[in-house]
C-alpha cells in the first residue's frame, strides 16, 4: 500500500472545519458524561443490575473512542483525501507504531480486557500489592479503588503478563473468610456453632448460598490454637468490610457471654509453672 508523505496529507487538511470537530469532541465529551451519569445513577437505583451497567459503560466508552478517532480524521480531510484515509492511517500508525509503542500496547491491552473479561468493571480485585473494586477500564489503564478510597492507576498491559485475582467475577454478591483464633483446649464445636449462627444472622449475609465453616490447628506464638474460618457471601460487594466487622463484634460478644477463650486469654490464664487456672479463678473477665 502506497503511503503518503507529510506534505500531501497537509495539503489534504481542511483546516476551515476545525470548528465541526471541536463540535464532534464537545458532543462526544457531553455524551460521555451524562452516559456515565445516568448510568451511575440506575446502578444505584437498580443495585442487582449495577455490574451490567457499569460493564456496558465501558464497552460504548470504548466504542465512541474508536468511532470519535476515526471521525475526526475524516471530518478534517477535503473530499479527495477521504479516498485515502485508508492508506492515511496507515501512515499514521506506522509512525506512531514505533514512537508510542508502550501507549499502542496499553490500548490492546484494554481492548482485550474488555471482550476476554478476566474481571469487569465492578469486580472485587487483587494484583499485586493492592486490591479494591474496578472502578473503570480505560483505553490506557485500569482504575482500582482500594478499601481505604485511594485510586490506584494500573497500566492495561500489566494485567496481560501479570497474575489477577477476581473475587466476585461478575456476580452481585461475593465470598467473604473471616478468620476466627480461640485456644486450642476450648470448646470447638460450641465456638463453630456460635460464629454459624452470627454469620447466619448478619444482616448483610447472602443466604442463597451456603455458609460454611472450617476448623484447623496452628501453632500461634508460644500455643496451639484452633482456627475457625467463617466463609459466606455478602449479597453486594461493597459490604464486604461492613460484614467483617459485624460478625467480629457479635462473636467478640457471644465468646465473652460463653466464656470461650481466645489465645492471648488462654495464654494469659497459666501459672508460673505453665499450668492452667481454673476457669473460676482465671482472668477472664
Amino acid at each position: 500500500m502506497e503511503t503518503l508523505s507529510a506534505s500531501e496529507i497537509l495539503n489534504l487538511i481542511s483546516f476551515d472545519r476545525l470548528p465541526l470537530v471541536v463540535i464532534e469532541v464537545l458532543v462526544f465529551w457531553f455524551g460521555l458524561s451524562l452516559l456515565t451519569r445516568l448510568a451511575e445513577n440506575l446502578g444505584e437505583r437498580f443495585t442487582q443490575h449495577r455490574l451490567l451497567l457499569k460493564k456496558l459503560q465501558a464497552l460504548v466508552r470504548f466504542a465512541g473512542y474508536v468511532i470519535l478517532g476515526f471521525l475526526v480524521p475524516y471530518t478534517m480531510l477535503r473530499g479527495e483525501g477521504q479516498d485515502v484515509i485508508i492508506p492515511l492511517f496507515a501512515t499514521l500508525g506506522f509512525g506512531l507504531g514505533f514512537a508510542l509503542k508502550d501507549l499502542v500496547a496499553s490500548w490492546m491491552a484494554g481492548l482485550l480486557l474488555i471482550f476476554d473479561e478476566p474481571f469487569q468493571v465492578g469486580d472485587r480485585v487483587s494484583f499485586g500489592d493492592y486490591y479494591g473494586e474496578v472502578s473503570a477500564i480505560g483505553l490506557r489503564s485500569v482504575r482500582l479503588i482500594t478499601l481505604d478510597d485511594s485510586l490506584v492507576t494500573i497500566p492495561n498491559s500489566k494485567f496481560l503478563t501479570d497474575a489477577v485475582s477476581s473475587g466476585n467475577a461478575g456476580a452481585l454478591d461475593m465470598m467473604v473468610v473471616v478468620p476466627f483464633y480461640v485456644s486450642a483446649s476450648e470448646d470447638f464445636e460450641r465456638a463453630r456453632r456460635i460464629l454459624y449462627e452470627v454469620a447466619c444472622t448478619s444482616v448483610y449475609v447472602f443466604l442463597n448460598k451456603p455458609v460454611v465453616t472450617t476448623i484447623s490447628d496452628q501453632f500461634l506464638g508460644e500455643r496451639f490454637c484452633s482456627v475457625i474460618n467463617v466463609k459466606a457471601y455478602v449479597f453486594d460487594t461493597r459490604y464486604e468490610k461492613a460484614f467483617v466487622s459485624d460478625i467480629t463484634e457479635r462473636a467478640k460478644r457471644a465468646f465473652r457471654h460463653e466464656d470461650i477463650r481466645t489465645p492471648d486469654l488462654a495464654y494469659r490464664d497459666l501459672d508460673i509453672h505453665g499450668r492452667d487456672i481454673p476457669r473460676e479463678a482465671g482472668m477472664y473477665p
